[in-house]
């Protein structure tokens, strides 16, 4: 079979080196005895094991660079914490933290707000589906997560289904040679009239029209909700430039709506 060679952050995986059980061990004694490079050692031995959870992740949403590097956080936690006297394997203990630490990441990178309870019902939720699946060897149901917990099955789908990837309306969903065809052509709203919807495309225009700090900092307050504060810390400028880019484009947008 050829190999096929995968990079990621620089790193080629055909190049890494994947250690023994006795060499791992080895190299867990040396750490603990101070040697400077058995930990660097455990981490490059170890990295096929991070390129191997991110293959969960692939959706083409998630910059595969940062999620390795978040791994890779990971990967070194649990080599800080490995016990060897526990008598496990190493790659056990280490999945559920690599994958804890990439969750955890997508959790508060979430582009869309959502609240601290639900993400984190929705993170006790994937804990105990890994913790299950260790014990099983299989996924629970929602109805066994529920009872875990002691919420209602409902709460569980609504945690889970509040920290994926929102889809772009702009999404290609089929092309045969010809003009694409976007999720947006797919979504009719009966609701809307003409005049409704030259009113919605002269307003898209009139966004189109403010430059790109304007138009993210009123998607940041009207859109996500942020506070001009919160917007300010953000892009590393005082609340009042906040304030005064903010009225400006709205009253940019008024000026040309009118």
């Amino acid at each position: 079979m050829a190999n096929h060679k995968v990079e990621i952050s620089g790193v080629n995986t055909n190049e890494l080196k994947v250690l023994t059980q006795e060499e791992m061990t080895a190299l867990f004694k040396k750490m603990k005895e101070g040697d400077p490079f058995a930990r660097n050692d455990l981490v490059y031995g170890n990295l096929k094991l991070v390129f191997s959870i991110l293959r969960r992740f692939k959706s083409g949403r998630e910059n595969l660079d940062d999620l390795f590097q978040v791994g890779c956080i990971g990967l070194v936690k649990a080599i800080d914490n490995f016990d060897l006297g526990q008598n496990v394997k190493f790659s056990t203990y280490a999945v559920p933290m690599i994958l804890g630490e990439i969750k955890r990441y997508l959790r508060d990178n979430n582009s869309i707000r959502v609240s601290r309870s639900t993400k984190d019902l929705a993170y006790k939720t994937l804990k105990l589906k890994d913790e299950w699946f260790m014990l099983h060897g299989s996924e629970p149901t929602e109805e066994v997560l529920a009872k875990e917990l002691g919420v209602t099955t409902y709460d569980i789908v609504h945690a889970l289904d509040a920290l994926k990837d929102p889809v772009s309306m702009f999404e290609p969903i089929y092309n045969d040679g010809g003009d694409t065809i976007y999720l947006c052509d797919q979504i009719e709203d009966k609701k809307k009239t003409g005049k409704e919807m030259e009113n919605r495309l002269t307003t898209e225009d009139a966004i189109l029209s403010l430059n790109d700090r304007e138009r993210h900092i009123l998607d940041e307050r009207f859109v996500i909700g942020k506070t001009q504060m919160e917007i300010a810390d953000e892009l590393s400028i005082s609340q009042a430039q906040v304030s005064r880019l903010e009225k400006n484009a709205i009253k940019q947008l008024k000026k040309i709506l009118k």
